[in-house]
């Protein structure tokens, strides 16, 4: 299975900010010298309210700071961080970029989309998971490694990627990849 297909753009229809962030999106709106500034902190709020960003909600982003949607397009697609279309509850990223690709990154990729049995765009049949190849995610010298939602797990092989997701799908907290340094296994936020 291919994971780094690009999904199909999907749409819910026209979208309106809750009035009970109104509030919030002013306050991020007042941080910034020029409303066009605000663009990826309105974006994260946008994700954070409707879980993804699709094609509506990127057009309220645009009408919200007046800028054109291709421009708020435009950075969301350049973020691996955005989500341009609905994730399992775990979306793991892993790390195909040169540092990870010549220590076994591809045999790790490989692996979690035969287990997880992922479709064409990486999601698993009981939507639990989402497996997208990404590019570099600042591990390089702990390589291979992936991010699940805002958790890194470095020094991969396919054997603990097998515990990593056994742990998710028991819901048990998940011991950390390389326990004895775990001051490098830190969540992102």
């Amino acid at each position: 299975m291919s994971s780094h297909a690009a999904p199909i753009p999907a749409s819910r229809g026209p979208v309106e900010w809750p009035d009970a962030l109104l509030p919030q999106v002013e306050e991020i709106l007042s941080r910034y010298p020029t409303r066009q500034a605000a663009v990826m902190p309105l974006l994260w709020l946008a994700q954070d309210t409707w879980d993804w960003l699709d094609l509506d909600v990127m057009r309220l982003v645009a009408r919200t700071i007046d800028i054109p949607p291709s421009q708020v397009h435009a950075v969301a697609s350049f973020y691996t961080m955005f989500k341009k279309s609905p994730t399992g509850k775990y979306l793991i990223q892993v790390c195909q970029t040169l540092s990870c690709a010549l220590v076994g990154a591809e045999a790790v990729i490989e692996h979690m989309e035969r287990t997880l049995e992922v479709d064409e765009h990486g999601n698993s049949k009981d939507g639990l998971f989402t497996v997208l190849r990404v590019e570099c995610l600042a591990s390089c010298g702990s390589a291979p490694m992936m991010q699940i939602n805002e958790h890194f797990y470095e020094r991969l092989t396919p054997a603990t990627c097998d515990q990593i997701i056994a742990g998710l799908r028991s819901g048990k907290p998940l011991a950390l990849p390389r326990p004895e340094v775990d001051k490098w296994t830190f969540p992102v936020s």
